[in-house]
């Protein structure tokens, strides 16, 4: 942004966006896009299985790509075989709905990704996943068994338990939900922040630098678009990541050797 002639860098008050009808209101743009992707996904599963065939149309094809990947590579790999079937709804659900959120901030005239607001990732973990987490490993074991199968490494001395119990409490009930959140908002906020310097830094050196300085305009929107291919990639890989950490941690969780 120019004021006054000087350009002024974005920065996180730019995702800090209000009401979208004014004053008084509660609807965000961010919300409201959290509640288009909901519709999205939905519509796309309802669409794609309505008619289901033994040679599938390139819709039923896509749709049972993206499940067979969230079903094999993600929630049976993590999970294990015996174990993983009952939440494979969960996992699909997490990463098509991180998915479509993330790709937002490619999408022309959307181009804001809602996982840059911590308070949705935030979401995510800690009123699903690590919820989750304790109802299906207290269910198994036994809170005092799950609790023990968590912070008491397999094998380890008993010497070392005073060092390693506070390190596993702390990494696996307090880290562990955080940084699965931080993760993809961290992800999702410095690639669209890197995006909006090069494209408000093109639009600068275009109007208001000297003539001289007028061609460096554009390296800024070529970086500007090398950049979204960029965030677009990472925008797939964050929501994988999401969703084979969550798995991992469910896991983890009914595993009786972490």
């Amino acid at each position: 942004m120019a004021e006054g002639g000087e350009f002024v860098p974005p920065g996180a008050k730019d995702f800090d966006l209000g009401p979208i009808f004014g004053e008084g209101t509660f609807l965000t743009k961010p919300m409201l896009l959290a509640f288009l992707s909901t519709i999205i996904v939905a519509s796309f599963f309802l669409i794609a299985s309505r008619r289901l065939s033994i040679v599938p149309s390139k819709f039923q094809f896509v749709m049972e790509s993206v499940y067979d990947f969230g079903r094999n590579n993600i929630a049976r790999d993590q999970i294990g075989s015996k174990d993983f079937r009952p939440y494979v709804p969960l996992i699909l659900a997490l990463f098509t709905f991180v998915l479509v959120n993330n790709l937002f901030g490619f999408i022309p005239f959307i181009q804001f990704p809602t996982m840059s607001h911590i308070g949705f990732p935030l979401a995510l973990s800690v009123l699903i996943v690590y919820p989750l987490y304790w109802v299906v490993g207290v269910k198994r074991f036994g809170f005092a068994g799950f609790v023990k199968n968590q912070v008491v490494p397999p094998g380890a001395p008993g010497f070392v338990l005073p060092l390693l119990v506070p390190i596993e409490i702390f990494v696996k009930f307090f880290m562990n939900p955080a940084t699965l959140a931080l993760r993809v908002f961290a992800a999702m906020f410095s690639g669209h922040l890197l995006l909006m310097v090069f494209t408000l830094g093109g639009e600068y050196l275009l109007i208001e630098a000297g003539g001289a300085f007028k061609p460096l305009s554009v390296f800024g929107f070529a970086m500007a678009l090398a950049v979204s291919f960029l965030e677009a990639l990472i925008q797939v890989l964050q929501a994988y990541i999401f969703a084979l950490l969550a798995a991992n941690y469910i896991g983890m969780a009914l595993s009786a050797d972490h």
